[in-house]
């Protein structure tokens, strides 16, 4: 259950799409001065030395951040910002560090604003905690990512972005991660959640669909990435997120953006951006 370690897979194209649009949403709602409280369940272990082992044994990053940072600026919205902060962590030419979700958040927020990380397996919550944990306005805890997802919501803040990102390894996620989204919804209906899934198994993943569907939740905004077409047995394909309550700049940058990073990738699976569910209602904090 403990097993999944991210750092084989720090910056791969499925980061690449899941961290544009996490630093797109954080920049939208850091402009309004009202603090925000950003919640990340999963959050691995915060920065990973793409010259590890690790990194290098599958070396995904290539294919992923390294094929974007090749291209010179300017990008597409979507994907500016994200690039911006990647490239400034590493030397020019070179690319040996990658910031995690921890990070890209921590380098967007500002004092007032309060980042928790949660995260469960023991070798990745100390690196967690020495690598990202010291700043001001973070909080580091070993905990079970869904279970905190449910229990912290309503933030004080009232102003919440939360990323789920459980690692897919264990199959009863795909029952679990609805329930807890459609509680923690039912908590605080106004957050921004996002949600990553990987593309392995079709079937597995229109269930899943169904599934967050079937809850209820209104504007549920789908954004999903094939890195090939879907062939059974051949690994992750492909990913997406599920984006509640988007901000209307995503909407516009993802447009224009998705399909040039499917391009930039050489990605033959085709690009998805539809809505799962419509919005409802019009969320005015954000």
């Amino acid at each position: 259950m403990l097993s999944y370690r991210h750092a084989f897979h720090a910056g791969s194209f499925a980061d690449v799409l899941k961290h544009a649009v996490l630093v797109q949403v954080l920049r939208h709602v850091t402009r309004k001065p009202k603090p925000i409280y950003v919640l990340d369940t999963h959050a691995g272990a915060g920065w990973y030395g793409l010259d590890s082992p690790m990194a290098q044994k599958t070396g995904e990053f290539r294919d992923g951040i390294g094929r974007l940072l090749a291209i010179p600026a300017p990008w597409p919205e979507l994907l500016a910002p994200y690039l911006e902060l990647v490239r400034a962590t590493n030397q020019p030419g070179e690319l040996r560090s990658y910031p995690g979700s921890p990070a890209l958040a921590r380098a967007m927020l500002r004092l007032h604003d309060r980042l928790e990380l949660v995260e469960l397996h023991g070798t990745d919550h100390g690196l967690l905690a020495e690598s990202v944990g010291r700043a001001p306005g973070v909080r580091v805890v070993r905990e079970d990512g869904l279970a905190a997802l449910v229990l912290r919501m309503p933030p004080p803040e009232r102003r919440a972005v939360v990323l789920v990102d459980p690692s897919w390894e264990i199959k009863s996620d795909y029952d679990a991660v609805p329930r807890a989204l459609a509680r923690a919804h039912r908590r605080f209906p106004t957050g921004i959640y996002l949600l990553w899934y990987p593309v392995i198994e079709r079937v597995r993943v229109e269930a899943l669909l169904a599934a967050l569907h079937a809850t209820g939740i209104p504007a549920q905004f789908r954004l999903e990435l094939g890195l090939r077409p879907d062939a059974p047995g051949l690994g992750m394909t492909g990913c997406g997120l599920i984006v509640i309550n988007p901000p209307w700049t995503l909407l516009e940058a993802a447009m224009t953006g998705l399909p040039w990073l499917a391009g930039a990738l050489g990605a033959t699976g085709g690009a998805t951006i539809d809505w799962l569910t419509p919005q409802a209602q019009k969320i005015t904090w954000a």
